[in-house]
């Protein structure tokens, strides 16, 4: 009698350990939303025309989107703004939770529409007071990006093929956005943004043709792609370092060419499993 006695405590030791590993080890959902910059400065290589966030249409789409995230129940949200002035990102989220936020800003800021236009303002800040947070986390970082410096390298190596090919998939992209953009919603839109076809599209150029610049001796071309894996293995980095043990869900809410680096770094995560865009609208116009 002893000895089963013993052999059920060793069992349900056993069983506990292995229930007590499988929830230490269970994966946090990551809603991860890629996104055309609403205010467009113009500073990427490709120039893109802007789209008008503001209208009453898109406001009411951006509620809605809100409304989804608060349902998807984030512990935190995490945006494309540089770590190193999380304290002004503070700030602002902090105003914005007293609702003084936009009349701070058409104060202090009447010209820039950044703060008004911008995703972070528009659709985290929005989403994140909804969902009760009390913090937006910054994990934004820079890295060079010498692109310049990789046309001239193409010129040396008289990769005049490689060269037209790459501003031709810049003008391919330019068309196909400016296309979409009259077209479609501003849901529409961000559907469009993460589909893993456009994450692959965005990411193979960089492998396809810009690791392949230079002459064989010259590394410009896989030092601009280390660059921005770099860039963006930092960004990630402070998503696993700032989420907790107590987090189940999260949302990052960065530029679809980050996202779509992203969506690659949760795959091989053990922590991580991504929820897309499209799992929370569901139910919603497409």
């Amino acid at each position: 009698m002893r000895t089963i006695n013993l052999l059920l405590l060793a069992f349900l030791l056993t069983f506990s350990t292995a229930v007590l590993a499988q929830q230490s080890n269970k994966e946090k959902e990551v809603l991860l939303i890629g996104t055309f910059h609403f205010h467009n400065p113009g500073a990427d290589i490709a120039q893109t025309d802007k789209f008008d966030v503001l209208t009453e249409k898109s406001q009411k789409e951006l509620d809605i989107i809100a409304q989804r995230i608060k349902a998807f129940a984030p512990d935190k949200i995490f945006v494309e703004w540089d770590y190193a002035a999380s304290r002004e990102l503070d700030s602002l989220y902090a105003l914005h939770l007293e609702n003084k936020y936009f009349d701070y800003i058409e104060n202090k800021y009447p010209k820039n529409t950044f703060y008004k236009e911008n995703e972070i303002f528009q659709l985290a800040f929005r989403a994140a007071k909804l969902s009760g947070n009390k913090k937006v986390y910054a994990i934004d970082t820079h890295t060079e990006f010498p692109f310049d410096s990789l046309l001239i390298s193409m010129e040396r190596a008289k990769q005049t093929e490689l060269k037209d090919n790459i501003f031709k998939r810049i003008k391919e992209f330019e068309e196909t956005d400016n296309k979409n953009k009259s077209k479609y919603s501003l849901t529409q839109l961000l559907l469009e943004y993460n589909k893993q076809s456009n994450r692959n599209y965005d990411l193979g150029s960089y492998i396809t043709m810009f690791n392949a610049a230079g002459t064989a001796n010259d590394f410009t071309g896989p030092g601009l792609v280390a660059n921005w894996y770099k860039r963006n293995l930092l960004m990630y980095s402070f998503v696993q370092k700032l989420t907790e043990k107590n987090d189940n869900k999260i949302v990052i809410l960065v530029g679809a060419g980050h996202a779509a680096l992203f969506k690659h770094f949760i795959d091989l995560d053990e922590n991580f499993k991504v929820v897309e865009l499209s799992d929370i609208l569901s139910n919603d116009q497409k």
